[in-house]
């Protein structure tokens, strides 16, 4: 690759990544749809992850951080949350005092940066702990009391491995590192503090002198305050355990939001660069992706590159030579506290020396060496082999209506509010009335009128599964107000939210309103139009466009949106999947059902009750024909095993054994996304247990 044609390619490789990253319209729905989240979280009071005290004074907030939440949908992409207990304040200085109430329930606790790294602090308590994991972490240090960050993360560990949900929980960091269902997640327990530190002071003069940030969203991250993460300082190969780490992720979220397009896809790429071939097939990498986003923020500050799309490869081969420079020193200055070298006791002596050595081989290859990336490769070669290509017009960077919505319903699904109680759900519903006073986008005031659905659906059902105690008359009115919320549920959600509707009537033995609404539900969704959301599937584009074409979101979301069925264990309950929710649930998943599957098995069960033969077998056979042919549109791959099952619960119950056993056998056969062989292998053993008495008889 000559330098001579880096403009032209930087600007085919500016396109191309936009396309594999996402459009600027599709990386601000991401953030806006986990912003509302973030806002959701911020206006209630969880339950405190280190003392399970809920909605008083050692209640926790919630955030999420990292690439996720800054707008990048890579497969390796995890979920990085961080949590803090509202109970524990920090000070900088004994001044800070005269601000809070000792005598209330608070934690008072004084940050000292005296003999300390620099980015650590110690964390001294100056009241008696009113948490017990505080209590659990003290240890004596110069006849102060401190909490030590070794043993509250290994109690937040404890803490996070022993609960059900969550499976394959290792300490990585800071953090607790597992997965909750078929998410991956990185979970720290820390405290906010809302007193910038002295040795940030250089930092605020860098940013005012420079202009980057702007100076209203310098004073944005000002206001919002930083976390101390329970990690110390290593020397050598020893953690010093009364250290806790500065971190900065809310800054850093603020500062990446502000990046130019040009900006955002040369991070964007030296990311896909680092995890292809930099440290592709290493277990252990030396360089890691905050090291990247700390080059970007280094640069972009100081450096006063040309950030345009034609420069785009210059921006990236600039920040490849500073990242080559500062291993080549041994030193790379934190952005936040410069004095902090992360490099230190991490990347030094011979593992130093071969980073170099695989850096400068990079180096030597020219700008080409983009090529050694198989997913860059794969964008950049068209270009190569036709120097004559034309290059893509800035409006192809946008992407249609259609992208937009398709994208917007994915990521509403994604981010579920899951393994809540039903006051969680109460509270939540108000902050989503609090939020709707507040400057909103578009798509995030639809977000809000999703989760409004959602949430009313979840508290109906949660209020159905304790209503045991309750009298006739207490019944009566209990059920034409769960109805009048399940309807509404339906009314402003999307088309899958009026099948909680129908299950709540099939769960109270009205099987006629049940078919009905299961009717109504399977017409909206076999119209071309429909968008199904979480399986990537249009329907047919074009006839999207045109049906929903001058309509606004909030008319689009009800009338050809749609998304699987979740049916979360403490939220919904049908008798018929009792053995899959308890599967489910010990594996540390949610049920999730496509919404023409679980139609189609309400049909079923709502016929056979009523004795309506022929029905059930057209609905029977309709489930089985959508098995067997659908392309995916409306079953996709990862939901097959879950809808098989539910097939052969269908027809087991009407007492067509062989065909139940052949779609058991039949599920077992699919990608385990749910975790149910062993509820399936059940289900077979009995199948093959009342074939053979049947077969004795």
């Amino acid at each position: 690759m000559r330098m001579d044609h880096s403009a032209r390619l930087s600007e085919i490789l500016y396109v191309c990544l936009s396309r594999k990253i996402g459009a600027p319209s599709k990386v601000t729905i991401r953030r806006d749809v986990w912003d509302v989240w973030d806002l959701v979280h911020r206006n209630i009071l969880g339950i405190c992850y280190m003392c399970n005290r809920a909605h008083g004074h050692c209640a926790a907030r919630t955030m999420l951080s990292g690439s996720y939440r800054e707008g990048f949908r890579f497969e390796s992409s995890d979920r990085d949350y961080m949590a803090w207990p509202s109970c524990s304040k920090l000070i900088n200085d004994f001044s800070q005092l005269r601000y809070y109430n000792s005598s209330r329930d608070h934690n008072i606790i004084l940050m000292e940066y005296t003999d300390t790294s620099p980015g650590f602090v110690r964390l001294q308590i100056l009241t008696p702990p009113k948490c017990k994991v505080i209590r659990f972490s003290l240890i004596k240090f110069k006849g102060s009391v401190h909490i030590s960050s070794s043993i509250w993360r290994e109690e937040f560990f404890q803490r996070k491995s022993s609960k059900i949900c969550y499976r394959n929980v290792t300490v990585h960091g800071p953090c607790a590192s597992g997965y909750l269902g078929d998410t991956q997640f990185d979970q720290t327990v820390c405290f906010s503090c809302k007193y910038w530190p002295i040795t940030t002071e250089n930092w605020i003069k860098r940013c005012r002198w420079h202009k980057w940030p702007p100076a209203s969203v310098l004073q944005d991250i000002l206001n919002n305050g930083y976390h101390c993460v329970p990690i110390g300082s290593k020397c050598e190969t020893t953690e010093n355990e009364l250290e806790w780490r500065l971190s900065f992720s809310l800054a850093e979220q603020k500062l990446v939001y502000i990046m130019n397009r040009t900006q955002f896809l040369c991070y964007g790429l030296l990311k896909i660069f680092l995890k292809e071939v930099i440290s592709n097939n290493v277990e252990d990498p030396l360089l890691c992706s905050y090291f990247i986003k700390t080059t970007m923020f280094w640069l972009i500050q100081i450096a006063h590159l040309n950030w345009c799309p034609n420069n785009l490869l210059g921006c990236f081969w600039m920040c490849f030579k500073y990242l080559i420079f500062c291993v080549y020193r041994g030193k790379f200055a934190n952005f936040f506290i410069p004095q902090n070298n992360m490099f230190k006791n991490k990347i030094v002596g011979a593992a130093r020396e071969s980073l170099l050595e695989q850096l400068t081989q990079y180096y030597s290859l020219g700008v080409s060496f983009v090529l050694l990336s198989p997913a860059l490769r794969s964008l950049v070669e068209p270009a190569l082999n036709d120097l004559s290509l034309v290059i893509p017009s800035s409006r192809e960077h946008c992407y249609d209506i259609e992208c937009n919505d398709i994208c917007f319903v994915f990521e509403v699904f994604r981010s579920d509010f899951c393994h809540y109680s039903l006051n969680d759900y109460v509270l939540f519903l108000m902050s989503l009335e609090t939020i709707l006073h507040s400057s909103m986008s578009a798509y995030q005031l639809l977000t809000i009128q999703y989760w409004t659905a959602d949430f009313l659906a979840r508290v109906a059902f949660m209020i159905v599964n304790n209503t045991s105690n309750f009298k006739h008359k207490q019944l009566y009115c209990l059920d034409r107000m769960l109805c009048n919320i399940l309807k509404l549920s339906s009314k402003i959600g999307v088309i899958s939210h009026s099948v909680y509707l129908a299950m709540y009537y099939y769960r109270t033995g009205r099987y006629n309103e049940a078919l009905y609404v299961t009717n109504r539900t399977k017409q909206r969704l076999s119209e071309p139009c429909v968008i199904h959301g979480g399986t990537g599937y249009f329907g047919d584009r074009y006839k999207y466009r045109e049906y929903v074409s001058g309509l606004s979101l909030s008319r689009r979301i009800k009338i050809a949106w749609a998304v699987p069925i979740r049916l979360h264990g403490n939220s919904y309950f049908l008798e018929e999947l009792t053995l899959e929710h308890s599967a489910a649930e010990q594996n540390s998943f949610i049920l999730i059902i496509p919404p023409s599957v679980l139609v189609e098995m309400l049909s079923v069960l709502s016929n056979y009750r009523l004795g309506n033969t022929s029905q059930y077998e057209q609905s029977l056979t309709d489930l089985h024909t959508l098995l067997l042919y659908d392309d995916g549109s409306y079953v996709p791959l990862q939901f097959r095993g879950i809808s098989w099952q539910i097939l052969g619960i269908c027809q087991q119950l009407v007492g067509d054994l062989h065909g139940a056993l052949q779609s058991y056998q039949e599920s077992l056969r699919q990608k385990p996304v749910h975790k149910l062989q062993e509820s399936t292998k059940r289900r077979i053993d009995f199948i093959q247990n009342e074939l053979c008495r049947n077969a004795r008889e």
